[in-house]
């Protein structure tokens, strides 16, 4: 058999054992058999089958963990859901068997936040400026440059104040954050069509921003010089194809895995929100759990935590290389050059006063909060 018609045959004899696996009830383990490239053999995939089947069959519990990316976004995107899974049911000795529901297959952004606040699923990823008009509080993420950068994230969600003063008040929205994943700061993505790069906030002047429903993006853009231009996500593919807006801002490893590599022409590390997820989990669910269950599900939590941070930068990498291959040029700031992003938008500035104290509840409370951010905690994350 020569090398394409191998190729094609594999490709057939995926197809079939995925649809065959998954209308037989093993959804999860056609997706593990995919993400591990043996879905185009039907003994392999049968075993991995076999195996998931024992493992939830001998589990105590299942928890549905739903997310919105496929299984393979890892490479770009260091999203962690296999590893979570994993670490879970290791971690509670298999009491804990993890059906995963990956790829938007039930639902996306605020629709999966609802889900674990009623109870529907267990637990999801999602953002955490999806998770803010269910628990407002974290959206403090969002003040910019207060944790822009990697590690300022880390410090703050790794805080022992965080933990103290913003957890309880999510936890009486019905939820139990697990953990923060880091995947890098937001950016400014230009698209194609002769606009020169943005190095500076004068740069983006007259520049269509695209922005979602956020108040708090949507003013960071108009201080810093841009057009705010609310577009919803799905629609916003085709409102950079056709000019409906210049520039977009998600992570570069978002920029790949959402398919904006050839429509885009520049993009700046201006480091000024995270575009961090969280995954969460029904915070009743969990404590109905016994006592050596929750310590399992915590620790396998703070494994995934750890693993994610030494992903961010190869998964950086990778999702930069793919994009200058579709001719994309990336800008890092110099000191100087962030330092006028700063002067421009940061947090500093009064038109953030109401936010901070609306949010945080007074501002010596986000003072305190801002201070933990910029204390170095032991985890160590790639900045770009």
């Amino acid at each position: 058999m020569d090398n394409e018609n191998e190729t094609t045959w594999k490709a057939n004899a995926s197809r079939r054992n995925f649809l065959r696996l998954a209308s037989a009830g093993g959804f999860t383990a056609a997706v593990l058999a995919s993400a591990a490239g043996t879905i185009w053999s039907s003994e392999a995939a049968a075993q991995m089958v076999n195996e998931e089947r024992e493992r939830e069959r001998a589990a105590e519990h299942v928890m549905t963990l739903a997310t919105a990316y496929v299984i393979t976004a890892d490479r770009s995107y260091p999203i962690m859901q296999l590893d979570l899974k994993e670490n879970i049911q290791n971690a509670t000795n298999g009491k804990v068997y993890v059906k995963l529901a990956p790829a938007g297959q039930l639902g996306a952004a605020n629709e999966l936040v609802q889900k674990v606040q009623s109870g529907t699923i267990q637990a999801a990823q999602h953002s955490i400026a999806n998770f803010a008009p269910f628990a407002p509080v974290v959206d403090l993420i969002n003040l910019p440059y207060l944790c822009g950068s990697n590690q300022r994230f880390v410090n703050l969600t790794y805080s022992q104040l965080w933990k103290d003063r913003v957890h309880p008040q999510v936890e009486a929205r019905g939820f139990k954050p697990l953990f923060y994943v880091v995947i890098d700061p937001r950016v400014v993505a230009l698209r194609k069509g002769g606009m020169q790069p943005v190095i500076l906030p004068a740069d983006l002047r007259g520049v269509k921003f695209r922005v979602p429903g956020s108040e708090m993006l949507q003013t960071y853009y108009r201080l810093v010089g841009a057009n705010p231009t609310p577009i919803a996500w799905g629609e916003t593919p085709s409102a950079i194809q056709q000019g409906v807006a210049d520039a977009l801002d998600p992570a570069v490893g978002a920029l790949y895995v959402f398919g904006f590599k050839d429509m885009l022409s520049h993009v700046t590390f201006t480091q000024a929100v995270p575009d961090a997820q969280v995954y969460s989990c029904n915070l009743e669910w969990y404590q109905g759990l016994p006592d050596d269950i929750r310590v399992g599900i915590d620790f396998a939590a703070e494994i995934t935590a750890a693993q994610n941070l030494a992903k961010v930068p190869a998964a950086r990498a990778f999702a930069m290389a793919e994009l200058a291959k579709a001719g994309v040029e990336f800008h890092t700031l110099s000191d100087d050059q962030l330092a006028q992003w700063i002067e421009a938008g940061g947090y500093q500035r009064s038109e953030w006063d109401a936010f901070k104290t609306e949010l945080a509840g007074s501002m010596a409370d986000f003072d305190a909060l801002a201070e933990a951010a910029g204390t170095d905690v032991r985890p160590y994350v790639n900045d770009a």
